[in-house]
C-alpha cells in the first residue's frame, strides 16, 4: 500500500508539517533541571479531592525547579462537558494555593483566555495540529482509517471517557473476537478508502500496533519504581469520527510540543502506559517522566479501606468551602498526606509557609493515602490558632457573607467589637484552638451579640437555684465595668467568701465537705448568667468587650428566672 497516498486520500486539507509544529513551539529555554508540569483536567464537574493530589504535586515540582506549571483543559469528549465547570475549576484551584503559570486562565469578566506560548491550551481549539501528527502516523504506515456504522461509532465514541480507562476483564473467547476483529480491519485497501469516501462514510483513525503481550517492558515510575508491563497490541483509536483526537493521541501531541518533563496522574492509569510508551515511540517523541500517584483511600463502616468516590462527604472539593475550611488548612493537610517528612519538617519550622516546604518525590507513597477528616480537623484548629484576629474577622466575614448572610451582617456592623472577641487568647504558646472551621464562629462568637445571645447550658443539678442566685446577685451588686483583671478577680473571690464558696483552691482541696463550692463554681454561675454556655473564653474579656448595660441585663435576667 502507498501510505502517502492514503495519508493525502484522509487529510486531503492537511499542508502543514510536524517541522512546522516543532517549530512553532521550539524547546523551551529554562534552566537546567527545571520541570514543566501540567494538570490536565476534563471539565466534566465538580473538582475532586483526589485532583487536588496531582495539581498540588505538580505545582511544588515547578515552582521549586524554576519550571513551569500550566493548565491544559481536555474536553475532547464533548458529551461530558459541563458548561461552567472549567471555570468552576481554576477558581477552585486557585483557592487552595494551585495557580498556573500559563495555560487556560480567566481574563477580567471570568471567561477562560490563553496565557503562555504554547496554547491554544483547550483541546478542542487544537484539532489542527493533532491532524498533522495523524497525518504523519498513516504516511509511516502506522495508523489506519477503520470505517464503521453509525451503531459501531457510537460505541467508538466512548473510548475517550476518563472513566473507562480501567482494564476490562475478558474471557478468552472475547479476546479472540476482538483480536479478529481488528485484524480483519487492518486489512484495508486503497480502493475500499476510495469508495468509502466518495460515499462520504466517516472513519476513525487507529494505530497499528506491533507489541507482543507476551513480552514485557519496563517503565521507570518515579513514585512506584521500575514497572513491567506488557507491550500494546491494541489498535487504539486516535480519531473519533467527527476528527476529534481520544485522550491518548491528544495527550501525546500535546505533553511533547508544550515540553512536560514529568506526567503527574493517579495509578489507575497505569493499565493505559504501554499504549502510550507506543504512541510516544511512534511519533518519535521523548517519554516524559511518569508519576503514578496512589489513590485516595477511606474507612467504610466496616473499618475496610474503599477509594473515595465522589459520592463520599469530603470528595467535592466545594463541600470545604460550605464547611468553612479555611483553604491553607487544606493545603497543609495535603501536603500531610503527599510527603511522609512533612509533618516533621513542619514542627521544626512552625514559622514557615508551607510553600518553604521542600516538597521530594522520594517521599511520596506508593500505597493508598487515608482520607480522615480528625486529622483535617487538628490542622485545621492549629492554622486557624496562629492567625492574627484580623485575618480571622476577615476570613470568616468573607465566608459568612456567602453562606450566612444574616450573621455576616451582625459580624460586620462593628469590626473592632469583633476582633476584639478574635483577640482573646491569641497569641503566645499556647493559644485557644477553639475554631475548626468558619461555621463555627456564629457558635463561638455569636453570644456577644444580643440578637444571638441565649442560654444553651444548665447549671449542675447539684447546685440549689437559690445559691446560684445570691451569687448573682452579690456579684450583679459590686459589678464595676472599671475593674482590670486582678481587681475584678479578687471582686470574684470575696463574693465567694460571703456566700461560702472557697476562695482559695488549695483549701477547698484539702477540705471540700467546708465549703459549698469553690470559686471555680462562682465563676461557672457567672459564666452561665453572662455568655449562655459552660465554657467560655477568659470571663473578664468577655465582660469588658460586652459592655456593662449588656453584662447588667444579662445577670438580672437569670436572677430572675431562677
Amino acid at each position: 500500500m502507498d501510505y502517502n497516498y492514503l495519508a493525502d486520500l484522509l487529510f486531503p486539507n492537511v499542508t502543514l508539517t510536524p517541522e512546522d509544529m516543532e517549530n512553532r513551539y521550539p524547546k523551551r529555554d529554562l534552566p537546567e533541571g527545571a520541570k514543566v508540569t501540567r494538570f490536565a483536567p476534563s471539565p466534566t464537574g465538580f473538582v475532586h479531592f483526589g485532583g487536588l493530589f496531582p495539581s498540588t504535586v505538580g505545582e511544588r515540582l515547578a515552582h521549586q525547579s524554576n519550571g513551569v506549571f500550566y493548565l491544559r483543559i481536555e474536553d475532547t469528549d464533548a458529551k461530558r462537558e459541563v458548561p461552567g465547570a472549567a471555570e468552576g475549576l481554576i477558581k477552585t484551584l486557585a483557592r487552595y494555593g494551585v495557580n498556573f503559570d500559563e495555560g487556560a486562565v480567566l481574563d477580567e469578566n471570568g471567561n477562560i483566555c490563553n496565557k503562555g506560548d504554547y496554547g491554544p491550551y483547550k483541546q478542542s481549539d487544537r484539532v489542527e495540529i493533532y491532524h498533522v501528527f495523524a497525518k504523519k502516523l498513516v504516511s509511516e504506515g502506522k495508523a489506519y482509517p477503520c470505517f464503521t456504522t453509525e451503531e459501531e461509532l457510537e460505541k467508538l465514541h466512548s473510548v475517550d471517557k476518563k472513566a473507562e480507562i480501567k482494564t476490562k476483564e475478558w474471557t478468552e473467547e472475547e479476546m479472540e473476537r476482538q483480536k479478529a476483529e481488528m485484524l480483519k480491519q487492518r486489512e484495508i485497501t486503497i480502493e475500499e478508502v476510495e469508495q468509502h469516501l466518495k460515499n462520504g462514510d466517516k472513519f476513525v483513525l487507529r494505530m497499528l500496533a506491533n507489541g507482543d503481550p507476551e513480552k514485557r517492558i519496563k517503565v521507570t515510575d518515579l513514585v512506584k519504581g521500575t514497572v513491567e508491563i506488557p507491550e500494546n497490541d491494541k489498535d487504539e483509536v486516535l480519531l473519533k469520527s467527527d476528527g476529534i483526537p481520544t485522550y491518548h493521541f491528544a495527550h501525546a501531541v500535546d505533553d511533547h510540543l508544550m515540553g512536560t518533563t514529568h506526567v503527574i496522574r493517579g495509578e489507575e492509569w497505569l493499565p493505559s502506559l504501554s499504549r502510550h510508551v507506543m504512541l510516544f515511540n511512534y511519533l518519535g517523541f521523548k517519554l516524559p517522566k511518569y508519576m503514578h500517584i496512589a489513590q485516595i483511600m477511606r474507612l467504610d463502616e466496616e473499618g475496610n479501606k474503599k477509594k473515595l468516590s465522589k459520592r463520599d462527604m469530603g470528595a467535592n472539593m466545594e463541600d470545604y468551602a460550605r464547611m468553612g475550611y479555611a483553604p491553607e488548612c487544606v493545603r497543609e493537610y495535603i501536603l500531610t498526606l503527599l510527603n511522609s517528612n512533612f509533618e516533621e519538617w513542619h514542627m521544626q519550622n512552625p514559622d514557615k509557609s508551607c510553600d518553604d516546604f521542600p516538597f521530594n518525590i522520594k517521599k511520596m507513597s506508593s500505597s493508598g493515602c487515608l482520607f480522615d477528616f480528625d486529622k483535617l480537623n487538628n490542622i485545621s484548629k492549629n492554622v486557624i490558632s496562629k492567625m492574627s484576629a484580623e485575618q480571622v474577622y476577615e476570613s470568616s466575614a468573607e465566608w459568612a457573607k456567602e453562606f450566612d448572610p444574616e450573621f455576616y451582617s451582625i459580624l460586620t456592623k462593628d469590626k473592632e467589637k469583633a476582633i476584639a472577641i478574635f483577640s482573646i487568647g491569641r497569641g503566645g504558646k499556647k493559644p485557644r484552638k477553639d475554631l475548626t472551621v468558619w461555621s463555627d464562629v456564629k457558635g463561638y462568637a455569636g453570644f456577644f451579640y444580643d440578637e444571638l445571645f441565649k442560654i444553651e447550658d444548665s447549671y449542675p443539678e447539684n447546685f440549689d437555684a437559690s445559691e446560684i442566685k445570691s451569687v448573682l446577685s452579690d456579684y450583679l451588686a459590686s459589678y464595676s465595668p472599671k475593674a482590670d483583671p486582678n481587681e475584678w478577680f479578687n471582686d470574684v473571690k470575696a463574693i465567694a467568701e460571703r456566700n461560702g464558696y472557697a476562695s482559695d483552691m488549695k483549701a477547698y482541696k484539702a477540705s471540700p465537705e467546708s465549703f459549698k463550692g469553690s470559686v471555680a463554681d462562682v465563676s461557672m454561675f457567672i459564666r452561665v448568667a453572662i455568655t449562655g454556655k459552660l465554657n467560655s473564653p477568659d470571663l473578664f474579656a468577655v465582660t469588658q468587650i460586652l459592655g456593662e448595660d449588656s453584662v447588667k441585663a444579662r445577670l438580672t435576667a437569670m436572677i430572675n428566672s431562677l
